[in-house]
């Protein structure tokens, strides 16, 4: 997520009691999760094992709970729970605001959009030209759709990120501040899911053909001219080339990088990066041949054993 203004790191460490390392002159343009983060972005780490990556991000200024060398350039704020100052200062510069009406007056709807009845809008929602929203559609705050973009009937776009922090046996959540932005031409069956990142943003390409009863992840980021079939389910911060097609059931797994032009089928099992062009198939997802290969020896097993002890 981007300030509306830039914040200075003696203004934060004044708030929040922080002490600072480093650059004292560091502005904060941005707040993002580590896996988000850009140059002039506000980020935290409480865990050690996580220092070294945190320190040696994009991010200009890290949140942590110990005083480290700070490299150069940077700025450090030291805290005992960097995790509340953090999402603290997300809670702060996008509020939860309940809606009170069904569609909110931030809303920028253009005029040649079709909005059917029943159609929920958030706050600051942009919809655009020729699009068509069926009945029953939850658009959450912050959500961008695009031109000639159809979402079919009792689908919700902009949930929250399903995503805690762990605290002696605890889960926090995280309020999420990040959108969902969809790209022209894109058409979403009824009753799919997705949701908004947790600060940066859940991305559909151009040209997107995505069928019923899909969910799609925080922060995932789907290409241009991908088809996803029915119960295809993407967990969070997926990153999926152009032209990718997903069958019936297909489950991918977190954190992971589908190249372009792939094909997986129906009622795969997707648990490690996929290379460019190939096709899948299995649980665990392997290429389609080599899959078949092994599914056709498996079947000669039995007999394969049978023989062995009848000798």
């Amino acid at each position: 997520m981007k300030f509306d203004n830039p914040k200075s790191v003696i203004e934060l460490a004044q708030k929040y009691q922080l002490k600072v390392i480093g650059n004292k002159e560091q502005l904060a343009f941005g707040i993002n999760e580590i896996h988000k983060v850009t140059l002039g972005d506000i980020t935290f780490v409480d865990v050690e094992k996580y220092y070294n990556k945190s320190l040696h991000s994009l991010a200009s200024i890290i949140i942590i709970n110990n005083e480290v060398d700070c490299p150069p350039g940077k700025t450090l704020l030291i805290c005992e729970k960097p995790f509340e100052v953090y999402n603290d200062i997300v809670a702060t510069e996008r509020p939860l605001i309940p809606l009170t009406s069904q569609i909110s007056s931030s809303a920028l709807i253009h005029p040649e959009a079709i909005i059917e009845p029943g159609v929920v809008i958030g706050h600051h929602a942009v919809i655009g030209a020729g699009s068509h929203i069926q009945a029953n559609v939850y658009i959450g705050e912050y959500t961008v759709i695009g031109n000639q973009v159809n979402i079919q009937a009792g689908t919700i776009i902009g949930t929250d990120a399903f995503y805690y922090k762990k605290t002696n046996g605890i889960y926090n959540k995280w309020r999420s501040c990040g959108r969902v932005i969809i790209h022209n031409d894109v058409e979403v069956g009824a009753g799919c899911t997705i949701n908004k990142g947790v600060s940066g943003d859940t991305i559909i390409g151009q040209g997107t053909k995505i069928d019923c009863q899909v969910h799609i992840g925080h922060g995932v980021v789907v290409g241009k001219h991908c088809l996803f079939a029915a119960q295809v389910g993407i967990a969070g911060k997926t990153i999926i080339g152009d032209h990718v097609t997903l069958y019936g059931q297909v489950g991918v797994a977190q954190n992971l990088h589908i190249g372009s032009n792939v094909v997986v089928y129906a009622a795969s099992g997707i648990g490690k990066d996929l290379e460019t062009g190939k096709t899948y198939f299995g649980s665990p997802a392997d290429e389609a041949l080599i899959k078949f290969k092994e599914i056709a020896a498996l079947k000669q097993l039995p007999e394969m054993i049978k023989r062995k002890l009848g000798n």
